[in-house]
């Protein structure tokens, strides 16, 4: 059985990809401050972390390798960039970036990028002696153009880099980093955000839908050839047969569609 760790899965995109892996017959660590009370099946291991706290993210990686001894996909979803996108009933998000509320920093930069960083460095040293591994980090259009705000896009444009960096000291290794991207993914603050008349759904993701894009990927035998570059999930989705729950594969978004 394949070992994976989720971070981030209290909600949203990371709790989508831990139930996705987990039904693909891995066997998933999810993680996230709240991960006690999300609604996950009870087959997944649910380690609390604040990716924030260094000392945390390590206890996790070594409690994986003691439970399971190995480590074959890292999904770095902890992501704090959605949260609050309303406050006192206005659309704070899409500010201008001097009139951006401080939190929204530590929420991208700090639980984002930075979170992703600490646990890949974890991860990678158990793939490079095993010369084998995958760790996904999610992304997103906005890395390559203006899309909702500048935090946003110096986030994702770090992220990018932080995979492409990964693949290159890891591609000696055996070990694959890239980034994905989701479409429109129907997590609670975007369902909260339509709700509210600020977005359009009618062509979105489930959660789950970008956790069976990795597990289709990991089984890709030509994975390595996209180490280190970006990939679109719905348009891997059409090449892999992925489909989402509903049945459906979403359209890929394109740059052009910001």
């Amino acid at each position: 059985m394949r070992v994976a760790v989720v971070t981030g899965a209290s909600r949203g995109v990371g709790r989508g990809v831990a139930i996705a892996l987990s039904s693909s017959d891995y066997q998933v660590f999810a993680t996230g401050r709240t991960i006690d009370r999300a609604t996950l099946p009870e087959s997944i291991v649910r380690l609390r972390c604040d990716q924030l706290q260094d000392a945390e993210t390590a206890a996790v990686f070594a409690r994986v390798l003691e439970h399971a001894g190995r480590l074959d996909v890292l999904v770095n979803s902890a992501w704090g960039g959605y949260e609050r996108m309303v406050e006192n009933g206005a659309f704070t998000w899409g500010l201008p970036f001097w009139q951006q509320p401080a939190h929204r920093w530590t929420s991208m930069m700090d639980a984002g990028v930075r979170a992703a960083f600490v646990a890949s460095s974890h991860a990678a040293r158990s793939m490079a002696a095993a010369r084998s591994g995958l760790i996904v980090n999610i992304s997103f259009w906005a890395a390559q153009r203006f899309v909702g705000n500048t935090l946003y896009g110096v986030a994702k444009a770090a992220t990018d880099k932080l995979s492409a960096d990964m693949a290159h000291e890891l591609r000696p290794h055996g070990v694959i980093a890239l980034s994905l991207y989701p479409g429109m993914v129907r997590t609670e603050a975007v369902l909260e955000a339509a709700r509210q008349g600020w977005l359009d759904l009618s062509n979105s993701e489930s959660p789950e839908f970008i956790g069976r894009v990795v597990a289709a990927l990991a089984e890709d035998p030509s994975l390595a050839a996209s180490s280190g570059r970006v990939v679109v999930a719905a348009e891997a989705a059409v090449r892999l047969g992925v489909v989402d729950v509903d049945g459906r594969q979403p359209k890929a978004l394109t740059i052009d569609a910001f």
